[in-house]
């Protein structure tokens, strides 16, 4: 459901979010000509000194606007960071900029500058012009999907994600791919798509590279797969994209009611743990040190309420007063586990502390304050 709204947004908002890019010609001395990129900025990035990720779209003249209609409308609902946008224009020069050896399956000649291009000169422009964070992620779409690989044979990999949507891929790829995915040292995310109705040959050749990653035995590699029903080859890019985003990404969205019963509900530990330990994933993944969010903070407490827990009631509480220090909320917490731990006195002075701080996520004053009446009442205090 949620792809479905993303490519319906896509469809209305094309002429608003093109109308928000920056078209560049961009002087290459590796390609000796000028070549068209496109950028779109974060709607937040003239509000403040933050960093974005960068995500490399090839094929910019027709996959920019898919790409960068489906990240501006998934960072608005916080499923995914901001990002910069970057579509590099590769009309009537695909197979140029796509060239590669048939002896070795490497990239020659015209091939070899367009990779050269977007390392040593489209990458480095992008984070010297704005502000960027380490976190890239390359998308193509048949040959290009071949192409972004290259970027990952590199001894230190380019890109931090990879987003191959129907590859039309090179003879040696999927054996150069095996041989260096057990090899990676930092977390990689490899998106593959392709589907029942795309061009036999690819929709053979995704298959069986999609089953040699899933042999490679490196917890570095977070690999997933589309094999979609229906979408020609042409069409994919609209279906897969949104899957993509989420997939890769998937840490950075706020606890959805799957991982609340599939993941939160059964944690033997602590489940405080389990929530410092998603944002601090999401920093170290991402570069991004994003605020705990509220919903997240409410999510835990409800597990814990259910699993009768009550004890990381106070770990909740401390860490709701680190984030939130002007809020009830830690004090909310707090006041819980003074509660269902034996110390309504406590319990009490700590709801009644609570009334000159701010109200938030739904916590009103008026109910920390019933909670403190009703201790009072129950107790004799």
């Amino acid at each position: 459901m949620k792809r479905i709204i993303y490519l319906f947004v896509f469809f209305i908002s094309i002429h608003f979010i093109g109308a928000q890019a920056t078209y560049k010609n961009f002087n290459s001395a590796r390609l000796g000509e000028a070549r068209d990129i496109k950028i779109q900025l974060p709607r937040s990035y003239d509000k403040g000194d933050k960093s974005y990720p960068i995500i490399l779209v090839l094929d910019g003249d027709y996959m920019f606007e898919i790409v960068s209609g489906n990240v501006d409308y998934a960072s608005y609902w916080e499923d995914i960071p901001e990002a910069i946008v970057v579509g590099v224009n590769q009309y009537g020069k695909r197979d140029a900029d796509n060239l590669y050896s048939e002896q070795n399956s490497l990239p020659i000649e015209t091939g070899a500058a367009f990779f050269e291009f977007i390392s040593m000169e489209l990458i480095p422009f992008i984070e010297k012009t704005y502000r960027t964070e380490k976190f890239k992620v390359a998308i193509g779409h048949g040959t290009t999907a071949n192409f972004i690989n290259y970027y990952l044979l590199k001894e230190n990999p380019l890109f931090n994600a990879y987003v191959a949507i129907s590859p039309d891929l090179a003879a040696d790829m999927t054996t150069f791919l095996t041989e260096k995915l057990p090899k990676i040292e930092n977390k990689t995310f490899y998106y593959l798509a392709t589907s029942d109705n795309d061009v036999k040959s690819i929709q053979k050749g995704t298959k069986a590279l999609n089953d040699a990653i899933k042999g490679v035995d490196n917890k570095n590699v977070l690999s997933s797969f589309n094999d979609f029903i229906g979408p020609s080859h042409y069409a994919l890019p609209a279906h897969a994209i949104p899957q993509a985003l989420e997939d890769i990404f998937f840490v950075f969205r706020p606890i959805s009611k799957k991982e609340y019963k599939e993941s939160i509900l059964k944690l033997e530990d602590s489940p405080v743990d389990y929530l410092v330990e998603k944002y601090r994933m999401i920093e170290d993944l991402f570069g991004i040190k994003k605020p705990i969010l509220v919903n997240d903070f409410r999510a835990i407490a409800a597990a814990i309420k259910k699993t009768e827990k009550f004890e990381y009631f106070e770990p909740l509480g401390k860490l709701a007063r680190k984030e939130y220090p002007d809020t009830l909320l830690g004090n909310y917490y707090l006041g819980r586990f003074y509660e269902e731990t034996g110390k309504p006195k406590k319990a009490m002075k700590t709801y009644q502390s609570a009334y000159i701080l701010e109200e938030i996520g739904g916590i009103t004053k008026d109910h920390v304050l019933e909670l403190s009446e009703q201790i009072k009442a129950d107790f004799g205090y």
